[in-house]
């Protein structure tokens, strides 16, 4: 039975009850979208082009764009919505009706989204998250006025809250008490996006950079690849210094070098500041509430009771300047894109433990007696690092000169994974099991036993001679970054482990 699903007759509502419609923005929202959709209408409008139907072309994407200017009218016309006492009651459907009847209480968290263009027109779109599992138990609201969404956001967060509507004697109108006043965890300064788009360094923008000058190599009207050092040597050339360069051949690397850098830099920063400006973290009554965002801005909240385990990631660089990135694993996923809240994207360890501390999870300390995983978890990198020798020592026997990079490549595989083994490490706490692992992009899994729903102990034709066990824990929601598992342990050590767990969670 899902928490918020379409009842099969609807109540009684009396019609003149203060039914409300979308912001008449909505109609310049559709505009807007039209741009995306208008890619699927190609094909029909190269298909009239091929068969020479040229002076039709027009006419057609003319009345493309009267029919979806059209449907988004009907649809703003036949979609209204009732805010009641406790529930939110929902129309919508031109051809079909469906009503919707939402219940304040079953409604998880109420999310505000602005983009670009919905924040020059001063609304937003309102998500409801009821928990019901899949999107399709969810509702949201599509464009109203931003003020009245947080009025909204705010009325079900008193609900919600145990707020009480008391009559005021002497006015017939209800108010309700106030809410406690939101308390502010974390927040970011255009300085501390600086800082953390330079140590975000981007390789993938690099790809990105140089398929772009593939592809429009051809459109150009110059012939220039700043990576590639003979290029600075054919611009040095137009002013005569051609000679000076090749003579100084350090100059050209040193400006194709300097050219990846600042390429890999400027996208860390410009991703930092697209997605994480304004950032504000902010603890409410029974959430941790979350607002970003440059060209769109998003608002949302992690429930507190819904947090199932924190993981802090850092990188080899900047973890020597104490930099890390907290995210929490939750029952109410971050949108589509994201399974994991992102609550802190970039502070130190100081600020991070004041985050941890509202949702009951705390790190180990400094004196925590860490064990490691048997080396034997190395086995896989050792394999694939001989059968990289193998094959470039096959390679080299036919006379392939690269083939002795294969060699060199195989000890470097095995010299990481032999290296890698240290990284392993877990420690019990008594109420949370702390995972490590990684050394160039390190990762501390905070796991408390409650959180945990199963926990499989697993064994192979490897392990088992050696009497070693890996254990698997099943938490609920589910992590972006890899499951939760502490490979190659005693089996005994294992065993112990899985009962301390599984007692914990009864008692839970």
């Amino acid at each position: 039975m899902t928490e918020a699903a379409a009842v099969p007759t609807a109540p009684i509502i009396d019609e003149d009850a203060n039914w409300q419609r979308l912001h008449p923005a909505t109609l310049a929202l559709a505009v807007v979208k039209l741009g995306p959709r208008s890619l699927n209408f190609l094909p029909a409008v190269a298909a009239l082009g091929f068969t020479g139907n040229w002076v039709w072309i027009v006419p057609a994407i003319l009345a493309f764009l009267l029919f979806s200017l059209v449907a988004a009218w009907l649809h703003w016309l036949r979609f209204r919505f009732l805010v009641g006492d406790d529930e939110i009651v929902i129309e919508s459907g031109v051809l079909s009706r469906q009503h919707r009847t939402i219940p304040f209480d079953r409604i998880q968290d109420v999310s505000i989204e602005q983009g670009l263009v919905s924040r020059a027109l001063g609304i937003a779109k309102v998500g409801f998250e009821t928990g019901a599992g899949g999107k399709e138990n969810d509702a949201d609201l599509d464009a109203i006025a931003l003020d009245a969404a947080q009025a909204l956001r705010t009325t079900i967060r008193a609900h919600r809250s145990g707020e009480v509507v008391a009559a005021v004697a002497a006015s017939d109108t209800p108010e309700a008490a106030p809410v406690a006043e939101d308390r502010l965890l974390f927040a970011m300064t255009p300085r501390q996006l600086l800082l953390a788009g330079l140590f975000n360094f981007s390789l993938a923008a690099l790809a990105v950079v140089g398929a772009g000058m593939q592809f429009f190599d051809n459109l150009l009207p110059f012939k220039f690849n700043a990576f590639n050092p003979m290029d600075w040597v054919d611009v040095a050339e137009d002013y005569g210094l051609d000679q000076w360069l090749l003579a100084h051949r350090w100059v050209a690397g040193f400006g194709a070098a300097l050219s990846l850098l600042f390429i890999g830099f400027a996208s860390g920063i410009i991703t930092m500041m697209f997605a994480n400006w304004n950032f504000r973290l902010t603890r409410e009554p029974r959430a941790l509430r979350r607002t970003r965002g440059l060209t769109t801005r998003t608002d949302v909240a992690v429930p507190v009771r819904r947090v199932q385990a924190a993981i802090l990631v850092t990188g080899w660089f900047r973890q020597r300047f104490g930099w890390h990135e907290l995210r929490l694993q939750s029952l109410a996923s971050d949108g589509e894109k994201e399974r994991d809240h992102q609550v802190v994207p970039f502070a130190q360890l100081d600020a991070i433990d004041s985050v941890l501390a509202e949702v009951a999870i705390a790190r180990p300390d400094a004196d925590a007696a860490w064990q490691q995983s048997h080396r034997i978890i190395a086995l896989g990198g050792l394999v694939g690092a001989l059968g990289a020798t193998i094959g470039g020592l096959v390679a080299a026997s036919f006379g392939q000169a690269l083939g002795w990079l294969g060699p060199v490549l195989g000890l470097l595989i095995g010299a990481a994974s032999l290296f890698g083994v240290r990284f392993h490490r877990w420690t019990d706490l008594g109420e949370q099991v702390a995972i490590r692992r990684g050394f160039w992009k390190p990762k501390l899994t905070l796991l408390p036993h409650a959180s945990v729903q199963s926990v499989d102990l697993k064994s192979d034709f490897i392990l088992r001679p050696l009497g070693l066990a890996t254990l698997v824990f099943g938490v609920p929601g589910g992590s972006s970054l890899a499951s939760h598992e502490i490979p190659a342990i005693p089996i005994a050590t294992a065993r112990a482990l899985r009962n301390r767990i599984l007692t914990a969670r009864a008692r839970a």
